[in-house]
């Protein structure tokens, strides 16, 4: 396969390495973007041929939320709030429609590009405000610095936001895919540091590399795995030095604990996983939109929703199914009609699939 991008020549030369370690290997990645590079430049298949096959996990906020979470969406816009949320959420379907179909249907549903947007949105009107907050620990710093900005009485929070390190717990502690390395996210990173991967390479004796998102990191990720496997070695290695520093971004993570609590919550296609929601703490009760609005919320908060019939999210999210293999893709399933998430979202695998590869399959 040719490849279209600068620093071909020292693209090249990693690969050629690569196929001189005569590799057979799974790895797992768990970002959107890195997706969208792998795929848009063929990398998938450029690295089957020396021996890795590269699968994406739950590196996507909108796909790894809930059902539930956007039911809870909305009804309270159906009982008069104007929720808003960012642009990839509003087609998401749930067990009773999208909040684009709330919207149809008369609700006050709006798309906005910041936090910032849904603030300004709140000192405007006299109704109440709910912001649908979606995203690791890359997007929460932005709600974190809202809520302590002591924003108008009538604005609220519908957090999903999560932490990413518990659900790369949880997924190799189910053993369901066997994977050799991990390439990190360089966005969440960038909060967290390179220290919250170190307690999982020293469990499962795991190499782990953060990454940027340009081709040639994606590349050299991988080398460094593989270079970590063939000398028995597991520890987090930081490619994206020129963004992520070890101890990550201090003032950020002091925001994010001075606001969120973690809690344990689902994903979509998981179980439950300890510790893994950012919760507002009590003392933001005013600005919880679950503990403000409970009343209106009380007859779907415990409904346990079904996911959409044949949709393969769940096992794409867990980097078992690749979007093509899933019975619904490209058929009943496509960005203009999507059945899952993973169709939704500009950071799902199956959207980039179809995005990318669909005219050649």
């Amino acid at each position: 396969m040719m490849l279209r991008f600068r620093d071909k020549s020292s693209a090249d030369k990693i690969i050629n390495r690569l196929a001189q370690m005569k590799l057979d290997m799974t790895l797992m990645h768990v970002c959107g973007t890195h997706q969208d590079t792998i795929i848009r430049y063929g990398l998938d298949n450029l690295l089957e041929e020396v021996g890795i096959d590269i699968r994406q996990g739950p590196g996507c906020p909108v796909c790894v939320t809930t059902t539930a979470e956007i039911e809870l969406a909305r009804t309270l816009a159906k009982r008069g709030k104007i929720v808003v949320t960012y642009g990839d959420m509003l087609r998401v379907p749930a067990a009773s429609g999208s909040l684009q179909d709330a919207r149809s249907e008369g609700a006050k549903v709006r798309i906005v590009y910041s936090i910032t947007d849904a603030v300004k949105l709140a000192k405007q009107t006299e109704d109440e405000v709910v912001f649908v907050a979606i995203g690791f620990e890359t997007t929460a710093p932005s709600t974190a610095i809202t809520v302590l900005s002591n924003p108008p009485s009538n604005f609220s929070v519908l957090s999903c936001h999560r932490y990413l390190p518990p659900a790369l717990e949880a997924l190799l502690s189910m053993g369901e895919l066997k994977i050799q390395g991990i390439i990190e996210p360089g966005h969440v990173s960038a909060i967290i540091g390179t220290k919250p991967y170190q307690k999982i390479s020293e469990k499962y004796r795991l190499p782990q590399v953060v990454a940027g998102f340009e081709p040639l990191d994606v590349l050299m990720a991988v080398y460094m795995i593989a270079r970590q496997i063939l000398s028995s070695k597991h520890v987090v290695e930081n490619e994206y030095r020129r963004t992520v520093r070890e101890e990550g971004n201090k003032r950020a993570l002091e925001v994010l604990s001075i606001v969120f609590e973690p809690k344990e919550s689902r994903w979509r296609g998981f179980p439950t996983i300890p510790d893994s929601k950012m919760q507002l703490k009590d003392e933001f009760d005013s600005f919880d939109a679950e503990k403000k609005h409970a009343d209106d919320l009380r007859e779907v908060s415990e409904v346990q929703f079904p996911e959409p019939e044949g949709c393969g999210c769940d096992r794409v999210l867990r980097g078992l199914m690749d979007p093509q293999e899933c019975q619904l893709f490209g058929k009943a399933c496509t960005p203009s009609s999507p059945i899952g998430p993973c169709m939704v979202s500009m950071e799902g695998s199956c959207n980039i699939e179809f995005k990318y590869r669909r005219t050649n399959r």
